[in-house]
């Protein structure tokens, strides 16, 4: 999500749902029915209610619509990835310690901090909550770490393929993305049984596969390579669609719910994709740098940190 720079590979052998490049750009502001400008470094999000917290600049904070500066704000060193809420709690990574932070929610404090290690200690990465556990990829040589929230320790290791650092849960499943060497071809997914601890499929997906969302009836990947989203359907772990979005480059970030998905990225903003047609319905501008994505209720929050800024829009909106 920091990044800006391209790194363009070779387009997949796949059927591709092709869009039309001349589509129209609606310029986000005529979309939002509020816009934030919020000082730092404003980058991760996760859903709290209609509000989200976001990463910033040594800290997280909690942000509502309807409030102009943040309602809530915890100090972490260097927050980092994708975060996420569960079992009363915020857990966020931070990178200069390379490990997982609990944060209380009643209080807003932080009540563990829990060594782990992360796979990349910059940061472009995400957390899964789900199966009773805490998921996170602490080792670029292929291992996910279970955190029982009861005790706050890793509980198991699990070896998967290396270059994995995105992860999410859904589907009774831990799914993660290994975007492989840069230069070495197509990246895959691999889906993980929380009852077993084991991987149970391994998915080819598009090229350098990062951040992924599990939502509205499938998995969604947004490779890097490409800038195409791979739609996975979990009955058959096989992908039936690859969807030509245009939002190739490192960054960026995917979202799913509302009955859409949401794709956040360098060249085009914002665009949304209708599910059961695999189609882009809507791109929203102008380029802002990368940033987040994600769906909080009834509403999509958008942020852009290059030029401090958040956009929330109304989920009706797009479709």
């Amino acid at each position: 999500m920091k990044t800006s720079c391209l790194a363009l590979l070779t387009l997949m052998n796949a059927c591709y749902t092709h869009v039309q490049t001349s589509e129209t750009v609606t310029l986000i502001a005529q979309r939002a029915v509020v816009t934030l400008k919020v000082p730092g470094f404003a980058d991760f999000l996760v859903a709290d209610g209609d509000g989200v917290w976001t990463t910033n600049d040594g800290r997280v904070e909690k942000l509502e619509r309807d409030h102009t500066k943040p309602v809530a704000t915890v100090s972490v060193p260097n927050p980092c990835g994708a975060m996420e809420i569960g079992f009363g709690a915020l857990w966020v990574a931070n990178c200069q310690d390379s490990s997982l932070y609990r944060i209380d929610l009643q209080i807003a404090r932080v009540t563990a901090v829990i060594p782990t290690g992360l796979a990349d200690p910059n940061g472009e990465l995400s957390l899964a909550v789900g199966g009773g556990s805490v998921w996170l990829l602490t080792d670029e040589r292929g291992i996910l770490s279970r955190v029982d929230p009861q005790t706050n320790r890793v509980t198991m290791r699990i070896n998967v393929a290396p270059y994995s650092y995105a992860a999410v849960f859904g589907f009774d499943s831990v799914w993660i993305t290994n975007t492989g060497k840069v230069g070495g071809g197509n990246g895959s997914v691999q889906r993980i049984d929380p009852e077993t601890n084991r991987v149970v499929a391994t998915i080819p997906v598009g090229p350098i596969p990062r951040f992924l969302a599990a939502g509205e009836g499938a998995v969604w990947t947004l490779n890097q390579g490409d800038g195409s989203v791979s739609h996975i359907d979990p009955s058959s772990n096989r992908v039936v669609a690859t969807i030509a979005v245009g939002a190739e480059g490192p960054g960026g970030d995917i979202a799913s719910g509302a009955g859409a998905v949401w794709v956040r990225a360098g060249k085009v903003l914002l665009s949304v994709i209708k599910p059961d047609t695999n189609r882009v319905i809507e791109r929203l501008g102008p380029p802002a740098g990368s940033g987040a994505v994600r769906v909080a209720g009834k509403f999509i929050w958008v942020t852009a940190h290059d030029i401090q800024t958040i956009w929330v829009l109304p989920t009706a909106s797009a479709l």
